[in-house]
């Protein structure tokens, strides 16, 4: 896509629900490592220009990584939400990137297709952030899409701090923005820690620039079950069985 872009993939958590001490992202679909995935997808976007963002066994996510891959390695002490890991890679961009791809390391199933058209989108439309959404029939535990009647998007709301009508919205967040690197410097540290959670959420910043009336987008994906993030073990038997199928065939909805 080209060598001004950078990609941030997050994968510093231990996730609780997989029933294991290792490190979320080193659990395996089909016998690898689900970051291999996601790294494999990324350097189709951005080159080398990596950043993985390490925390819960950092050094063994480092090997694993490192045996197939040469990437910047970021590293998260605590884990205190998406944007505080966001801010533990800003140091590590390149300087002359102009677009930053953020991507979630426990996303295994995300395809090079869904990328290219969410940055392409985000370069055609000059974004300030652009936000991969998709239309899902049970949106619940993800954070919804609120939109203006213009179309655009006014901000994103977490499962916890929703209300009945926003939880009765469809099209939720994927994990996964473009957003230009000289706005992403300027607003990382806005972000606040006032949600349920008391985490520094990366959703925020959306909310924050459309206040300051940046322009801020969404792509809707044509396949929900890319955006399956593994947080569970029934998670993970479920991108085992899609895998193959999303390798071999275009993927359709439903």
């Amino acid at each position: 896509m080209g060598n001004k872009t950078a990609v941030i993939i997050l994968a510093a958590g231990l996730g609780k629900r997989m029933k294991s001490a290792k490190a979320k992202v080193l659990h395996e679909v089909l016998g690898k490592p689900m970051i291999l995935y996601v790294l494999e997808t990324a350097m189709g976007i951005a080159g080398n220009n990596l950043i993985v963002v390490v925390g819960y066994q950092a050094e063994i996510v480092r090997q694993k990584v490192s045996e197939v891959f040469e990437v910047e390695f970021a590293y998260q002490a605590e884990q205190l939400g998406t944007a505080h890991a966001v801010s533990c890679a800003i140091p590590h961009l390149p300087e002359n990137m102009e677009n930053i791809l953020i991507l979630c390391g426990d996303v295994p199933l995300i395809s090079h297709n869904t990328l290219k058209n969410l940055f392409e989108y985000h370069i055609e439309t000059e974004r300030d952030i652009s936000v991969l959404a998709v239309n899902v029939d049970d949106p619940t535990g993800y954070g919804r899409i609120i939109m203006d009647e213009s179309g655009n998007v006014s901000g994103i709301t977490e499962e916890a701090d929703a209300t009945d009508d926003e939880k009765s919205i469809k099209t939720i967040n994927s994990g996964i923005y473009c957003v230009r690197k000289e706005y992403l410097l300027k607003t990382i540290n806005k972000i606040k820690a006032d949600n349920v959670q008391e985490e520094y959420y990366l959703t925020d910043i959306i909310a924050i620039a459309y206040n300051e009336k940046k322009s801020v987008g969404a792509v809707v994906g044509q396949c929900q079950k890319e955006i399956i993030g593994v947080n569970s073990l029934q998670d993970l038997k479920m991108a085992e069985n899609f895998m193959q199928y999303l390798a071999s065939e275009e993927c359709k909805t439903g």
